[in-house]
């Protein structure tokens, strides 16, 4: 299942999520699928963005496991679909809204937690999403960079020349 269809699913879940477990589940949703397309550029991205997107699956991964909770296994994630990345421009720019989104949801469960525990983990998990976003933000810009010459022209000839007479 292609990147960006996974994101909307996962946005729409955590969207409609009005139980605290639930957003935690889908911030765990969310967190994986990081982990998966980070886990795809490594692998099949281009060179440009290869060490950016294992920073991205390292930290997603990261979060998935304060996120996931004791008991829960990895499994049954919406990240286990993932099969190709069709526009990797627009699924980055959609899992950064994502990422935002989480971010967003724990702030709400952290504001109302009555338990400790519920609110260090919001507080995790809301690091994470700010971590996992200014990664895939670097990796949009790698790319943006990618089609652009990485060092200045070569002057013009006779141009030194001008720039000295008129310092001069």
């Amino acid at each position: 299942m292609d990147a960006l269809s996974l994101i909307e699913d996962t946005r729409r879940a955590l969207a409609h999520s009005k139980e605290v477990a639930d957003v935690f589940t889908e911030a765990w949703q969310g967190q994986a699928l990081a982990e998966a397309v980070g886990t795809h550029l490594v692998t099949a991205g281009p060179p440009e963005v290869r060490v950016q997107a294992g920073g991205l699956r390292e930290a997603s991964g990261r979060a998935c496991g304060s996120l996931r909770g004791a008991g829960r296994s990895a499994d049954g994630s919406r990240a286990a679909r993932l099969t190709e990345v069709r526009d990797l421009s627009a699924a980055l720019h959609d899992l950064g809204g994502l990422l935002d989104e989480i971010g967003g949801a724990l702030v709400r469960v952290a504001v109302d937690a009555e338990e400790e525990g519920v609110y260090w983990r919001c507080i995790e998990g809301i690091d994470a999403a700010d971590e996992c976003g200014d990664r895939v933000v670097a990796i949009m810009r790698r790319l943006a960079r990618r089609g652009r010459p990485s060092h200045r022209a070569p002057p013009l000839p006779g141009a030194a020349g001008a720039v000295a007479r008129r310092k001069g």
